[in-house]
């Protein structure tokens, strides 16, 4: 435990290191510009249209750091051949394995609080510049609790996106493990779409190969409740815990397959 433990501080630090942290700038900058640029719009969905676009720039942004720090933990540790003294220390590989992934989570989890925190403030600003008679039009508070549901679930999500790219970097480059992690994650918006493929095929076989592919690839839709919450429609506590389990076994048995491999591969 101590061994994982030390691997996803260090994950944490580099990655600190590697100036990740840099993109909370850039999350920064464009969430004051659409601030500014909110103010043209009609009164009543200003500020349904800059919550929207806060949550999915959280979502970006974390997204573009599980894939590119995700998919160069494994691989970087092997082109530096660093890997040689990390194995010969008194670690498994399925700890190093598990200890990368809870330091880049860490990372991710570092991320989304800061922009949260920059994303209320800008939305009290938001609030404080149009006045109570706009905020009269809102069907939610400005500073709507609920807005944290959506970027709980955004963070298993990534969570989970962080496991595919981890597992793609045990056996692949970070090129080919990207463009995988990033076709995985579209695939997973969209599988619920696979369930419903034998009322638009007339073949069996492809109707059950639907299916499969439907149960393999992770179901990443329910994991948005964006418009839930800028519409003030509510989530359930109940909805969220489901949702999370789904996730932790997903996440779960990705780092299991992923050490399986990691621990059949020759670095001789």
């Amino acid at each position: 435990m101590n061994g994982t433990v030390w691997i996803a501080v260090n994950v944490f630090r580099e990655s600190v290191r590697d100036k990740v942290l840099y993109n909370l700038v850039l999350f920064a900058i464009l969430m004051l510009g659409v601030s500014f640029l909110i103010g043209q719009l009609t009164a009543g969905q200003d500020m349904k249209i800059l919550k929207d676009l806060g949550l999915a720039s959280t979502s970006i942004f974390g997204l573009f750091i599980a894939v590119f720090i995700g998919t160069q933990l494994v691989y970087k540790e092997v082109e530096r051949r660093s890997i040689y003294s990390l194995l010969s220390k008194p670690i498994a590989r399925r700890q190093l394995i598990v200890g990368k992934y809870l330091g880049l989570v860490l990372t991710l989890g570092v991320n989304l609080s800061i922009m949260t925190i920059a994303f209320y403030a800008v939305v009290a600003y938001e609030s404080w510049v149009l006045g109570p008679d706009a905020a009269a039009a809102w069907e939610t508070p400005a500073l709507d609790p609920a807005m944290l549901k959506a970027i709980a679930l955004i963070f298993v999500e990534l969570s989970i996106v962080t496991a595919i790219a981890l597992f793609f970097s045990t056996f692949s480059t970070p090129i080919l493990s990207a463009a995988l992690t990033f076709a995985m994650f579209v695939a997973g918006r969209f599988s619920e779409d696979l369930r419903n493929f034998d009322e638009v095929v007339e073949s069996p076989l492809a109707a059950t190969l639907a299916q499969w592919i439907y149960w393999l690839l992770p179901n990443l839709a329910p994991f948005d409740v964006r418009s839930e919450v800028v519409y003030g429609q509510p989530v359930p506590l109940g909805y969220l815990a489901l949702t999370a389990a789904y996730g932790l076994f997903y996440i779960a048995a990705l780092l299991v397959a992923a050490s399986i491999i990691f621990s059949r591969r020759d670095f001789k």
